[in-house]
């Protein structure tokens, strides 16, 4: 039976949706900038963010995985501290690089977090007093500053991502896992309600995603369903769905606030759902806020869904298709 979707024609559901384009804007003029700046711009964003942003400690992150090098780092001279932050920030090809870039998100979080706490302790080279940013470096950081909370974490987050080394080049290190969390108990669930949806594959995906319950949540999909994170390219099949999950969305909270359901096509129904996604990193002080535009099978099977950072509050009430 021919399918009205493809995953490239389902991308473009609920076109009206008005995404934060700052984001993927500014991680690509902070790709721009030389070493020196990109780490002031971190140091810069860090203090600035602690004034209004509370970051819930290391307890995300499973730091063991990253605890030696950090020691390591720790007991090196200042001027060999700095090496290895430029190193990381031009994607050099050392041990430590190749180590970071086998970390997970969380890890790589964290590894920032500490290395941020002890430069404000004096423990590791902090930025030289007095370090100016260059005018690009300046606007950039203007353009973090000027974007809501939730826009200014994602950005932050995915500053430090892409640092050290290419974990696919030959002879790079294994990837770090972390180990596979326990989904929270069936009794001990919370249910969420969507003004406007209904719908149990829905309800269920935001329910086990909020659960930890990452099998259940990838067994909603079709064999070669696909999600598309934000800004990402969709992750298709569900295995690698799956893996995606497990290390991306581990302890967020979901709260879908609400939708709406089109009418079907040929049996294939979309479905948009607007509300907030709370980090295990920032806690309750902070919500992104999200879209998520689903297309269901006839069979009531995610075929793809797509998880859009919107681009202000009032997109959140934005519910048409057209």
């Amino acid at each position: 039976m021919t399918t009205p979707y493809t995953i490239e024609s389902a991308q473009s559901i609920f076109p009206s949706t008005q995404i934060a384009n700052v984001v993927p804007d500014t991680i690509a003029a902070f790709d721009q900038l030389n070493a020196e700046d990109q780490l002031a711009l971190i140091w810069f964003a860090y203090t600035e963010m602690g004034k209004t942003i509370t970051v819930a400690a290391l307890g995300a992150a499973n730091m063991i995985l990253a605890q030696g090098i950090l020691e390591l780092i720790k007991q090196m001279p200042p001027e060999a501290q700095t090496q290895v932050m430029y190193d990381l920030a031009n994607r050099a090809d050392t041990p430590i690089c190749r180590s970071y870039a086998s970390f997970t998100m969380n890890i790589k979080l964290g590894f920032w977090y500490q290395l941020g706490e002890w430069m404000e302790q004096g423990i590791v080279a902090p930025i030289p007093p007095g370090y100016l940013l260059s005018d690009k470096a300046q606007e950039v950081l203007k353009s973090i500053q000027a974007a809501d909370a939730g826009q200014q974490i994602t950005i932050l987050r995915n500053t430090v991502i892409s640092m050290g080394f290419d974990p696919n080049a030959p002879g790079s290190y294994k990837k770090v896992e972390d180990p596979i969390v326990a989904p929270t108990e069936i009794a001990s669930r919370t249910q969420v309600k969507i003004e406007g949806v209904t719908n149990s594959t829905v309800l269920d995906y935001i329910n086990n995603m909020n659960a930890n319950d990452f099998e259940a949540a990838s067994n909603l999909f079709t064999a070669e369903g696909a999600l598309q994170p934000p800004f990402q390219r969709p992750i298709i099949g569900k295995q690698a769905i799956l893996a995606y999950m497990r290390e991306e969305c581990r302890d967020l909270k979901m709260i879908p606030e609400r939708g709406v359901v089109e009418t079907p096509e040929e049996g294939y129904t979309p479905i948009k759902v607007t509300g907030t996604v709370q980090s295990p990193w920032f806690g309750a002080s902070v919500g992104m806020n999200i879209a998520w535009r689903f297309v269901l099978d006839p069979q009531g099977k995610i075929f793809f869904v797509a998880i859009d950072l919107l681009a202000s509050p009032k997109e959140l009430l934005n519910l048409v298709r057209k």
